[in-house]
């Protein structure tokens, strides 16, 4: 493990897409290791002992971790509403941002378009809870998604839509949110 990159992860996790295209792009060898998010392996409980959430990556035996968060598929009613709100407000700024370019601020993907493109696979979800249209909403950014989705780096790194949904369903369950 000293020379070795590994990240610990979830297919799922929109976070953890982020840093697998990020080392995809920058040509980085990484080994990919599924977390059961149910029952955590032994190097996920010791190499991120505080929070033992993925993703966690780990170069030359250390550990790099970001701490995740639920958003608009967790919450009901009134909150929901509240969430929604918040969350129109954040993309109407993203599409400013994106404006006609193809990427954000420009020519070429950049990291930028990296740590945004992996919540795309969850829009469905967010779809599905907020009861909206990203399309019709957010054209810009379907558009921009579309762009990206045809880069390799992505295309393999972020999961079908529906299993995220199936995946949030299962979650919401286990929380007794259903």
């Amino acid at each position: 493990m000293a020379d070795q990159v590994i990240l610990l992860n979830s297919s799922m996790s929109a976070f953890g897409m982020r840093v697998r295209i990020a080392l995809i792009e920058k040509g980085i060898k990484y080994e990919d290791s599924e977390e059961d998010l149910n029952n955590k392996s032994d190097l996920l409980l010791k190499m991120n002992p505080v929070h033992k959430k993925i993703p966690t990556l780990i170069h030359k035996g250390k550990s790099v971790f970001e701490i995740t968060k639920r958003i608009l598929w967790s919450r009901k009613g009134e909150e929901q509403e509240a969430a929604n709100k918040e969350f129109f407000e954040t993309f109407e700024i993203l599409e400013g941002e994106l404006g006609d370019g193809p990427y954000f601020q420009a020519e070429t993907f950049g990291f930028v378009d990296i740590s945004l493109i992996t919540l795309c696979s969850w829009f469905h979800v967010l779809e599905m809870f907020g009861k909206f249209s990203m399309e019709a909403k957010f054209p810009k950014i379907i558009a921009w998604e579309k762009r990206c989705t045809q880069r390799e780096s992505v295309a393999n790194s972020l999961p079908d839509p529906k299993k995220v949904y199936e995946f949030v369903m299962e979650r919401r369950k286990g929380h007794g949110l259903e």
